[in-house]
């Protein structure tokens, strides 16, 4: 079964966590330490974000070689439309399908640091619904993962167009839908519900991050704005010369996160744990997690 067959599967919720390729040999060790460690949790696939550029080639199909040499049962690569042509999407596909990967996240990619307004490469593609229907065309074996925006993408106007959007990748052939990082449950479930409204009937994977810092919290809503619930941030405030106390607010504010979305129906749990194992090995969070996979 593939990943998007497993999420509607009824027996299980499942658990996915993603990577990064490191830039760097300290980073570089943090990986290694964590993807080794993280064999512990055996998670249902992980997933590889795309290497500089915006290739899946190079360092992120590197990454996932060491992945599924580790013994990860399902690893999906990211691959975006950032300074990729046809031609270069073409060769990106054709290396991972010839590695034996069965599954992508297919994402149009942020822009380029620098810059606040995506462009298109040269004989490339504007928009992932594109990119989802080229790759289903390429390879319709493929399972192709999209993501979704709960608070919806920073450059909509509105939830409701850019859940109209997201109806475009899933009409091209979207198999699955992981969201963006949310904090606030109502605002997953409020997006469920308006994405049932529009017709979207695959399964929508919530993506949780377990904050440790406000510095952390602020850091990413630059790069995608979110709600921030008010007696978490009064907490990570109160506790921001205590680090360690701040670690376990969020951690234990992702374990309520995870109880209640599993008791509401979410088919499983995204983790971003940016190559970090020690936050997954907390053991009330690793004991939620064990919970959630029925262990």
């Amino acid at each position: 079964m593939n990943i998007a067959q497993q999420l509607n599967a009824s027996a299980r919720p499942l658990i996915s966590v993603e990577f990064f390729p490191p830039k760097t040999g300290t980073g570089l060790a943090g990986f290694d330490l964590a993807a080794q460690e993280l064999t512990g949790l055996n998670p249902d696939f992980v997933s590889v974000t795309c290497g500089a550029g915006g290739s899946a080639a190079g360092p992120t199909l590197d990454i996932c070689r060491q992945l599924d040499g580790l013994g990860y049962k399902s690893v999906v690569p990211h691959c975006t439309c950032v300074g990729m042509s046809r031609a270069d999407l073409e060769q990106t596909s054709d290396a991972i399908v010839a590695q034996g990967l069965t599954h992508i996240m297919a994402l149009r990619g942020d822009p380029p640091k620098g810059q606040t307004h995506f462009t298109p490469a040269a004989d490339g593609f504007r928009y992932a619904s594109e990119l989802v229907a080229f790759l289903k065309e390429r390879h319709p074996g493929l399972c192709l993962g999209v993501a979704g925006y709960p608070e919806k993408h920073p450059e909509a106007p509105s939830i409701e167009e850019d859940i109209r959007h997201l109806k475009e990748k899933v009409d091209a052939g979207a198999d699955f839908i992981t969201t963006q990082l949310f904090l606030d449950n109502d605002v997953y479930f409020d997006f469920v519900a308006r994405c049932r409204a529009e017709g979207i009937t695959i399964p929508i994977l919530p993506g949780l991050l377990p904050v440790t810092s406000l510095e952390q919290i602020n850091r990413m809503r630059a790069f995608c704005d979110f709600h921030v619930p008010e007696k978490l941030k009064h907490d990570l405030d109160a506790a921001q010369d205590r680090p360690a106390k701040a670690e376990r607010i969020g951690l234990y504010w992702a374990i309520e996160q995870i109880s209640e979305l599993i008791e509401g129906g979410a088919p499983g749990i995204h983790l971003y744990l940016l190559n970090k194992s020690r936050t997954a090995f907390y053991p009330e969070l690793f004991a939620c997690l064990s919970r959630v996979r029925g262990q």
